[in-house]
């Protein structure tokens, strides 16, 4: 039976962040997946925007050629093109990302145990035994990085995730698509109920997805219509299909309980996601360095006060629009409807706003600065 500070369930980009940054604190860290090998079963398509890459030390060689285009299809496909002045998106190369962190992680200290299910816990005097396979460990911490439907949040008695949408998508190597590196958006209740198709192509690799809530499609059977019907688009004859890639993707907003003394939640995990555009690695980031942060002084301290800032509370206010938003596109099922929209875009006041939704730099809150601030103010409120 090993003895750590903190267990993080999860090794996919928030718990192998947070570990790392946890183990450069001097905090002695287990991370724990089900995988033994973290390029197996990828769930997200990869995408970093413009302002994760400013803020964050993405390896380069880690992601894909930059993108400006984005073009938006109506059910009819009648097109609409948005061109930024500055690189907005970079692909990540997933599998080779999540390795190169694991490595960081090894360095910090970390120590790694693949191939284990996580299967509960129990608190006695102060200190968390974890079950893990056929294995115990003690830690004065618990860390869910587990995705959508989290059973660390269950055992630790925090939120869970009530409302998703299921993604599933191919990537090829070979396509063929004319014209720069871009995304392209399908709206289509028919093949995407609630969300949208889409193709990121980055002129290396090409992402071919299907997103919608479950109860009112079959995601492999739109799948494969939407590449038929997008075949006059981008051209897969020489394509050789690389990976397949599903999972959940929780849409409801960042949860409100999200920690207590036990352990807290990150990434989909805790519902950082946007509602709106379901695109959840830059939240990932920022609450996983927070995370890192209120955990550190935590268990230096032993003040519960520290995890205080780590409340969802705190984080839902900046997502009110989105979350209007996303009850909108929950319920717009009338392709004629949407092909209304469609042409309500060209009008320039609404194109920009469609513009603000695919380039602005608004996403999860800074949290290390704003919810702290926020934090404070509650604290010694202004006379």
């Amino acid at each position: 039976m090993g003895n750590y500070d903190v267990t993080i369930i999860g090794a996919g980009l928030a718990g192998l962040q947070c570990a790392c940054l946890l183990g450069r604190k001097g905090l002695r860290v287990l991370l724990v997946d089900r995988k033994n090998t973290l390029d197996q079963k990828i769930h997200t398509t990869g995408i970093f925007v413009r302002r994760t890459l400013l803020d964050f030390d993405i390896p380069d060689d880690c992601l894909g050629p930059a993108i400006k285009h984005v073009t938006l299809y109506s059910p009819a496909l009648r097109s609409m093109e948005f061109v930024s002045e500055h690189d907005e998106f970079r692909i990540g190369r997933m599998g080779q990302l999540y390795h190169r962190y694991l490595q960081q992680c090894l360095l910090a200290g970390v120590e790694w145990l693949p191939e284990t299910s996580y299967l509960g816990y129990v608190s006695t005097n102060g200190k968390l035994t974890v079950r893990l396979g056929d294995d115990e460990v003690t830690t004065r911490y618990l860390i869910g990085a587990d995705g959508a439907r989290s059973r660390v949040a269950r055992d630790l008695q925090l939120d869970q995730n009530r409302e998703w949408i299921v993604g599933v998508e191919s990537v090829y190597e070979g396509a063929v698509l004319d014209g720069p590196p871009r995304l392209l958006c399908f709206l289509d209740p028919e093949l995407a109920p609630g969300y949208i198709a889409w193709i990121a192509h980055d002129g290396e690799e090409a992402h071919l997805g299907v997103g919608g809530y479950s109860a009112n499609f079959d995601p492999n059977a739109a799948l494969e219509t939407f590449r038929s019907r997008v075949a006059h688009i981008i051209d897969l004859r020489n394509a050789k299909q690389i990976e397949r890639r599903a999972g959940y993707i929780p849409v409801g907003g960042v949860l409100r309980n999200i920690a207590n003394t036990h352990g807290l939640l990150l990434g989909d995990a805790a519902g950082a996601v946007s509602p709106l555009t379901a695109g959840g690695l830059d939240p990932c980031m920022r609450l996983s360095a927070f995370a890192a942060q209120v955990v550190g002084e935590y268990l230096s301290s032993g003040n519960p006060q520290a995890l205080s800032a780590y409340s969802g509370e705190l984080f839902r206010a900046r997502f009110a629009s989105r979350l209007w938003a996303r009850r909108i596109a929950a319920n717009l099922n009338q392709r004629q409807l949407i092909e209304l929209g469609c042409a309500v875009l060209r009008f320039p006041l609404i194109n920009r706003i469609a513009r603000h939704v695919f380039f602005g730099r608004g996403s999860f809150p800074d949290v290390s600065q704003e919810v702290a601030d926020r934090y404070s103010e509650r604290l010694c409120p202004k006379s």
